[in-house]
């Protein structure tokens, strides 16, 4: 009878696309969940879900990914999924891209929007703090500028390029800005742990990623949390200093060596929930 009684109430099969700390979590989230079924598993390594996933959900080939008929498929295993398959995810199903530092390449970005036309796109806010407050000031033009910092311990960044020479050179007891520039060109250089930028950059659709400021420090003190701190500028009077300012600190705890803190799990499981019924185009959830 209980078994009955949860397919009645099941809205929506959920395709995982990646197995990691988060995607561990998602899907055994959407396993305890009566609002969600599980339509697939798939990971690059799909060893590292034996004996832990159903092997009739794991899906082998993730080409064949149409087969499991999801409504929903999140993906939260690298940017280059997103890049290879988002496109067709989107003619299928709502897709939930956990990795938006993909939407930083112009082109990836313009595909997946046009592609949106029959499901929804949706970014989740993760780590950001008050994105829908600020795609709403984006939505009136109001929005004048943006800027995202993250501090982490250096050991909880995944970074390339030389980006990651300067980060591993970063002393006990030092405070090291790696980077602060426009986030189109951080995303590449640290794709796994600037999302929470990219998120911004969605939502302040009106500048995007080339006006939208990110900033990357490498603290060596910081061993049990993950830093972010959003300024918002709006309109005003900047000759006498009479503008609208927005600031907002989120300390997350977090483990040494961890690229997403603890908190982030449940805000992604909340994001995956509300993932729907906001038809075609590009959302925040």
């Amino acid at each position: 009878m209980a078994s009955d009684l949860k397919k009645q109430k099941i809205v929506r099969r959920v395709g995982i696309v990646g197995y990691g700390h988060l995607g561990q979590y998602l899907v055994n989230a959407v396993q305890e969940s009566d609002q969600l079924e599980l339509a697939f598993v798939w990971n690059r390594t799909a060893e590292n879900m034996m004996g832990k996933v159903d092997d009739s959900l794991i899906l082998q080939d993730l080409s064949k990914f149409e087969e499991r008929k999801s409504d929903l498929i999140v993906e939260v295993a690298h940017p280059t999924i997103t890049t290879q398959y988002g496109e067709a995810f989107l003619r299928v199903a709502d897709y939930m891209i956990g990795s938006p530092t993909a939407l930083a390449n112009q082109e990836v970005e313009n595909k997946l929007r046009a592609a949106a036309i029959h499901n929804g796109l949706y970014i989740p806010n993760g780590a950001f703090w008050g994105g829908n407050d600020i795609k709403k000031m984006a939505d009136r033009g109001t929005l004048h500028a943006l800027k995202v910092t993250m501090t982490k311990h250096p050991t909880c960044f995944k970074l390339n390029g030389e980006l990651k020479e300067k980060n591993a050179k970063v002393k006990e007891g030092e405070i090291v800005t790696l980077y602060d520039g426009p986030v189109r060109d951080l995303c590449p250089l640290a794709p796994n742990n600037v999302n929470t930028m990219a998120a911004a950059s969605i939502a302040a659709h009106n500048l995007g990623f080339d006006k939208v400021q990110g900033c990357l420090v490498a603290d060596s003190r910081m061993t049990d949390w993950h830093i972010v701190e959003v300024e918002v500028t709006g309109p005003g009077d900047v000759a006498t200093g009479h503008v609208f300012n927005v600031s907002t600190k989120r300390k997350n705890p977090s483990k040494l060596g961890v690229v997403t803190g603890n908190a982030t799990y449940a805000s992604f499981v909340s994001s995956m929930l509300g993932a729907k019924a906001m038809g075609p185009g590009v959302h925040l959830c």
